[in-house]
Formats: C-alpha cells, sequence, structure tokens
C-alpha cells in the first residue's frame, strides 16, 4: 500500500508498533505466571516498596494511567488473591495495597522476568546506546506533546 513508507518513517507509528510487539512478548512470558503485564508491573512495584501499604492513586501517577485503570488490575489481582486492599490507617476514606503470601511468591517470579529482559536489552544492545535510545524516544515524547498543544491552541 502507498502508505506502507509514511509508515516505516513516522515515528508514532513504529513507536506504537513496537510497543505492541514488546507488550505482547511480555504477556508470552508471563503467561505461565498468570498476570498480564500491568498487573506484573504492579506487583513488582508493590513488592518494591518496602514501607508498607501503596495507595493506588500513587501506583496511577508513576504507571501515568488512570486510576481506572489502576483500579482494574487491583480488581484482577485481588481475584487471584494475590494482593488485597487495606483501610489507609492515616485516611479511613482511602485504602492501600499489600501482597498476599501468595503476591509476593509471585511477585519475586515477576521480577526475575523483568529483570531478565532488562539484561537481555543491555546484553544486546549495550546500556549506553539503550540509555541514548530512551533519551531520543523521551524527546520525541516530549516533542509530540509540544505539537499537540501548539495545535490545540491554534485551534486546528
Amino acid at each position: 500500500m502507498r502508505i506502507e513508507s509514511f509508515l516505516k518513517q513516522s515515528p508514532i507509528f513504529q513507536t506504537s508498533r513496537i510497543a505492541r510487539t514488546m507488550d505482547g512478548s511480555l504477556n508470552l512470558l508471563l503467561r505461565e505466571e498468570g498476570v498480564t503485564a500491568f498487573e506484573a508491573l504492579v506487583l513488582a512495584a508493590l513488592f518494591f516498596e518496602k514501607k508498607g501499604g501503596v495507595k493506588p492513586s500513587a501506583l496511577a501517577e508513576a504507571f501515568q494511567t488512570t486510576r481506572g485503570n489502576v483500579s482494574h488490575c487491583i480488581s484482577s489481582l485481588e481475584a487471584k488473591g494475590l494482593v488485597q486492599r487495606q483501610i489507609d490507617p492515616e485516611d479511613a476514606r482511602a485504602f492501600q495495597l499489600g501482597l498476599q503470601p501468595q503476591g509476593r511468591r509471585r511477585a519475586v517470579r515477576v521480577v526475575g522476568i523483568l529483570d531478565r529482559m532488562q539484561r537481555g536489552f543491555e546484553e544486546e544492545i549495550g546500556v549506553p546506546e539503550l540509555e541514548a535510545m530512551l533519551d531520543r524516544m523521551r524527546a520525541v515524547e516530549v516533542l509530540c506533546s509540544r505539537m499537540a498543544r501548539a495545535g490545540q491552541s491554534s485551534g486546528r
């Protein structure tokens, strides 16, 4: 198709395509653990927080997603017996998340999978090259956001 040359040059399309491929690959690796990529990230985040419970809003902020996405993920992890909600001792209107014993064991395995992927990237691509690539991706992200804001303010 004629659009293919445009798609090959488009950072927006290529980033989206690459993200889908990477997400699919990660989900395949996580299949045996019975969690999705996002659920794995939530388990890892809860595992690494030593201070106790984590508020869902902190997860939404860290992962730059909506509270609704986090809530759906938490419900799924609760149904699997991996996390539990607890009333926040500092604010009875809110709750915190903690790992169940089974969730802690699963989190250890998931962190291992994520770590092996990261090491694979670093070994194959090289740490400096990987950091440079991520810097360029963030620069494209900033530019894209700037272009979107400029387009909104000009009424286009």
